[in-house]
């Protein structure tokens, strides 16, 4: 099984939830609930930031020397 790194796939989602936003049929939706494709944007903001600065490159060589 072939698993993305997190941060690719936070970026698939918030491309995902732009173009729903911008979607004919969904703008023509009138429902009424408290989550707005705004909060969720906002979520993936912030879960893109956690993911990204817990990322540390140790790769390098000598890291920790």
């Amino acid at each position: 099984m072939n698993i993305q790194p997190l941060p690719e796939l936070i970026a698939q989602a918030q491309q995902l939830v732009t173009q729903i936003r911008q979607h004919p049929q969904y703008q023509g939706l009138h429902f009424d609930c408290d989550l707005t494709l705004g909060d969720v944007s906002q979520f993936f903001n912030t879960l893109q930031w956690s993911a990204t600065a817990s990322t540390v490159d140790i790769s390098r060589e000598g890291f920790f020397q």
